[in-house]
């Protein structure tokens, strides 16, 4: 609903359709869900408990001139999180430049100085990524964290579609859904293209830890719809600086390994030697030029929340563009008036630790207790370059199915980028987290929350130049956050700006 309470144009056949359904045809559905879900082996860990993935019945939809801002937006970020880590493993430009202060990069938990030297050879180092996006109080769509390093969920957004179609067959064609399943085809190409030595049919493996991790579920899934080996590090070994398969034939080359293991396990050479989860020597065979890990080493330090807060600068500084996407507007506690600042206000503002993941170690002041509070504050005077602080954003709801029926949850969303060196492709939609408790702003399924499946509707693509929308600080009590954000009004216009400029220039999609 929009704030005058009507039913926003996007969603009006979806409203009509479950208006018209009882609440016991709901429940049935979603019942039927997650048996399947559970039947299939669509899982995850919580709390050490194999439970099926929470899927809502209510899908989360995305009307066509919202997603032609997302779209280039992510593709937009993902080209400057690609030259920002070819810079930072090569002449660190942007350190010599002033833009990025050189501690930063030194001291972040991330950055490996042994992927200096580890150039891939089509030039990507992400060659999948997971921008997280929220859409705030005001219908801004705004950047809340970047996940270059080994991004998962898109198992879920796959499975979702395929269960979802099932239940709702009639909706997908009326509504003009754009189509996700061409997903395991694009990473394919995109790895194929990343093997060195321009080798035209590449051996590409899928490195697991093995069906004990969380997310097993996901690569074994992406290793049979792309058609390549699953592995584990045990199943690789090396030999002259390059890395072979072990097969029930003899031993194979190996020419591109999507890992889904951390640069910590990934080979006990080089980083971690009680690792097990990894195979000796693949990073010297990287090196030598002979291998392509995506996604690269080292790609972490892109993922630290204090690099996210210079995001807008960089885009600046390699694209010579405006940011289109804004990030939320972030106070870097290494700063002594912005760390000032935030524990006077602890109690109305989010912080979080800058290697963070999974939604673990975040404070919601509003909702913590004093003992909380203490607790966060001695650790945010012990180590300060460890967190940053952030406004409490009020995240979209979407109406979810509850034991008391329909109501509101916030949501976020994880659209997913592929780069085959030519092109940053995203895939239409992406993973709608929701955060199933009532009230709760964190959505991650860690921390008990599940998913919708997300329905980008058919509409004009843009093809020309973005134009993004000017930037401007939001105003904030004593010390200002890092001004990472335009005025709800400036993006909103800029924004419809955008659409109109589309319409003019796009031309129909399929």
């Amino acid at each position: 609903m929009d704030l005058e309470g009507r039913v926003r144009d996007p969603y009006r056949r979806v409203y009509h359709e479950i208006d018209r359904m009882s609440g016991e045809d709901l429940y049935s559905r979603a019942e039927a869900l997650a048996s399947t879900y559970l039947a299939q082996g669509v899982t995850f860990d919580h709390a050490g408990e194999e439970r099926p993935f929470p899927l809502d019945i209510v899908p989360r939809v995305v009307g066509a001139e919202e997603w032609d801002i997302i779209s280039p937006g992510v593709a937009q970020r993902v080209r400057t999180l690609e030259a920002f880590l070819a810079d930072v493993y090569g002449s660190q430009h942007c350190v010599n430049d002033g833009i990025v202060p050189r501690r930063l990069i030194a001291t972040s938990q991330y950055f490996y100085r042994e992927a200096a030297g580890v150039d891939p050879a089509n030039g990507v180092r992400v060659h999948v990524s997971g921008i997280d996006l929220v859409r705030d109080q005001h219908g801004i769509w705004r950047v809340l964290e970047d996940n270059v390093r080994v991004p998962s969920g898109v198992s879920y957004v796959l499975s979702n579609r395929r269960a979802m179609s099932q239940m709702f067959p009639d909706m997908f064609g009326a509504m003009g859904v754009r189509p996700v399943l061409e997903y395991s085809q694009r990473l394919r190409a995109a790895l194929t293209r990343c093997a060195p030595n321009d080798i035209d049919d590449p051996t590409i493996v899928v490195l697991t830890p093995g069906v004990f991790n969380s997310a097993y579920y996901e690569h074994s899934l992406l290793a049979r719809t792309m058609g390549v080996e699953l592995v584990e590090g045990r199943d690789l070994e090396t030999h002259n600086g390059r890395v072979y398969m072990r097969t029930t034939a003899g031993r194979r080359r190996v020419d591109v390994i999507y890992r889904r293991v951390d640069d910590d396990y990934l080979d006990p050479v080089a980083f971690r030697p009680d690792s097990a989860l990894g195979a000796p020597g693949i990073v010297h065979a990287a090196r030598l030029g002979n291998v392509t890990i995506a996604n690269a080493i080292g790609n972490g330090v892109a993922d630290d929340k204090l690099i996210y807060t210079y995001m807008p600068d960089l885009t600046r500084y390699y694209l010579g563009e405006e940011p289109i996407l804004p990030n939320v507007d972030t106070w870097r506690l290494d700063e002594p008036e912005a760390r000032e600042e935030v524990l006077d206000r602890l109690d109305e503002l989010v912080v979080k630790p800058v290697d963070g993941a999974g939604g673990k170690g975040v404070l919601i002041g509003p909702k913590a207790s004093r003992e909380e509070l203490a607790q966060v504050r001695a650790q945010i005077l012990e180590d300060p370059r460890g967190w940053i602080g952030q406004p409490v954003i009020q995240l979209s709801t979407v109406p979810t199915l509850t034991d008391e029926g329909l109501e509101p949850r916030h949501v976020d969303l994880r659209p997913f980028a592929i780069n085959d060196g030519d092109d940053v492709w995203v895939l239409p939609g992406g993973l709608t987290r929701v955060a199933l408790a009532r009230g709760q702003l964190i959505v991650n399924s860690s921390q008990g929350g599940g998913s919708k499946d997300t329905w980008v509707l058919g509409g004009v693509r843009q093809r020309g130049p973005v134009t993004p929308p000017p930037e401007s600080k939001v105003e904030l009590s004593g010390i200002g956050a890092v001004p990472q954000a335009a005025h709800p009004d400036d993006i909103e216009h800029g924004q419809q700006q955008q659409q109109q400029q589309q319409q003019q220039q796009g031309e129909p999609t399929c």
